[in-house]
């Protein structure tokens, strides 16, 4: 099967595309300046302990920042359930796993699935490598859960072969940074612009994978309902199965101790047009935010509640 082109000229014309006024480059420049400091530190400690500090950073100093609140009004309304000492927990693990996942993006080069010292469980990835044979190509798709860049890296250790859809950060020198880490597993392309529908269609055309989160809100996406509220979200993933035929794999990626992760294939979901598009990508969407909040559900504090997912 082939395998999707590389992407480096067209990484390099999207930061063209991008190029920002003196001033705003000055800024940029110095917080790459600030991020390359606090990587390198992470680097030198190792991956663990890299891991531990950044956690504890996180959960000692995140819970009282401001945003916090958002994450906390997201929970209350999502999770009744759980009285607040509950939600206090899973928050201030959220925060742990945000900072570890931070620091491990020094440390990317050193998480597999195999090889000696693997720090990766990995369950039902067959289904993946069944999907990808058929040879309609197929779309991975998951949420900001456990340390999310890590599975990409699975599917390029089992040799499937793919691109890697993500959103661009703001600062572009960052986004070099962290694509050149990313382009080590699996070929990547920013999810906007005509270079990336490009590669997008080329990749499933070649019968490889797209593999992206789809849990964030998108302002011109769809309203669709989460957890009982409607949320603006992405139809792409619904809209590309449906156009190419190609099935869409539900991951997900649990922390455990120690830097370690479990990656799981938990759902397959073929496309099944009726002939009614947009029904279809609203029904193949919620489908999609279900299995994402049943998964949450099952572990709320492995998952990335800061978002602003819904309306206010």
């Amino acid at each position: 099967m082939p395998q999707a082109e590389p992407l480096d000229k067209g990484a390099a014309l999207r930061r063209e595309a991008r190029r920002p006024g003196a001033a705003l480059r000055a800024l940029y420049v110095v917080e790459y300046a600030l991020f390359r400091a606090i990587m390198g530190l992470f680097w030198l400690l190792g991956l663990e302990r890299a891991s531990n500090f950044g956690g504890w950073i996180a959960r000692t100093f995140g819970p009282g920042l401001p945003v916090t609140r958002r994450a906390r009004r997201n929970m209350a309304r999502s999770l009744p359930e759980l009285d607040e000492a509950a939600r206090e927990r899973a928050i201030a693990q959220m925060w742990d796993n945000l900072g570890r996942t931070f620091a491990e993006y020094a440390h990317l080069d050193k998480i597999w699935a195999l090889r000696a010292g693997a720090r990766i469980d990995v369950v039902d990835i067959h289904r993946a490598e069944e999907v990808v044979a058929k040879g309609k190509g197929g779309i991975f798709v998951s949420g900001h859960c456990g340390n999310w860049e890590t599975m990409p890296g699975v599917l390029a250790d089992y040799g499937v072969k793919g691109t890697l859809v993500y959103r661009a950060p703001n600062n572009p020198y960052v986004d070099a940074w962290i694509s050149a880490r990313r382009q080590s597993r699996l070929p990547i392309v920013a999810a906007k612009g005509a270079d990336g529908a490009r590669m997008i269609l080329k990749t499933l055309k070649d019968g490889n994978l797209l593999a992206m989160l789809i849990d964030q809100k998108l302002n011109d996406g769809i309203a669709v309902p989460f957890f009982g509220r409607e949320a603006m979200t992405a139809p792409a993933a619904a809209h590309l199965s449906l156009r190419h035929g190609a099935p869409i794999i539900f991951g997900w990626c649990t922390r455990l101790p120690r830097s370690h992760y479990r990656v799981a294939v938990t759902d397959i979901f073929e496309p099944k047009p009726t002939g009614n598009h947009v029904k279809d990508v609203f029904d193949l969407t919620l489908k999609l935010n279900q299995t994402l909040e049943a998964r949450i559900r099952e572990e709320p504090w492995n998952w990335l509640w800061l978002h602003s997912r819904w309306p206010k």
